[in-house]
């Protein structure tokens, strides 16, 4: 009998107070109430992390407007992926700022990833990620601080996954100017192949 891994179900919620408003998902897991919990508290720490961000990268007591958001990037296979932004302005400020974060997860065995979790241990995959960037760099004509591109990403890069493709991504001000926003590298899957971990979430999402 074949079986048929379908997306989870997620539902959207809102707080909203004083010119903040907030929209965070949470996800419903029927046979594995435990998991649930466990991600849509992750969900919450996440959220509130950025919020938190705002106010001390700012060093402020109130904001003029403050907005959460979220996407679902990757909803397959047991696989969800998660970007959650934040964007709030102070008074009187020239513009707002923007931090994100995401939550790359396995809704089946509650295993949450980092960057260092997709790859084998003894692979070079941080030196072949921050060759393709910096290519993408070049080629893209983005403005970034060094002429030389970036030095290296760390085994705890923020990532996110969608479509086949892992994507990396910095804070605004990490790597390049404001105008830039927060700079994107999609990386599609068959380009790191040799270096994926078995069973690890990019082997799942390619189909092995």
């Amino acid at each position: 009998m074949l079986h048929v891994t379908l997306p989870v179900s997620v539902k959207t919620f809102i707080a909203q107070s004083n010119g903040t408003i907030i929209y965070f998902p949470q996800i419903y897991l029927p046979n594995n109430f435990a998991n649930a919990q466990l991600i849509n508290r992750s969900i919450r720490d996440i959220v509130n992390q950025l919020i938190k961000n705002q106010y001390d990268e700012q060093e402020a007591d109130e904001f003029d407007q403050m907005i959460g958001t979220f996407e679902i990037k990757a909803n397959e296979r047991n696989i969800l992926s998660i970007t959650f932004t934040n964007y709030a302005m102070i008074p009187f400020a020239a513009h707002g700022l923007t931090f994100m974060k995401s939550l790359n997860v396995n809704v089946e065995t509650g295993e949450f990833y980092n960057l260092e979790d997709l790859f084998k241990p003894s692979s070079n995959y941080l030196e072949k990620i921050t060759k393709i960037i910096n290519e993408q760099i070049k080629h893209r004509q983005i403005d970034v601080f060094s002429d030389e591109g970036i030095e290296t990403i760390l085994a705890t890069q923020d990532f996110y996954l969608v479509d086949q493709t892992l994507v990396i991504y910095f804070q605004q001000y990490d790597i390049a100017p404001y105008y830039v926003g927060l700079p994107l590298f999609p990386i599609p899957i068959f380009a790191l192949n040799s270096l994926i971990k078995e069973n690890g979430p990019l082997d799942i999402l390619r189909g092995n």
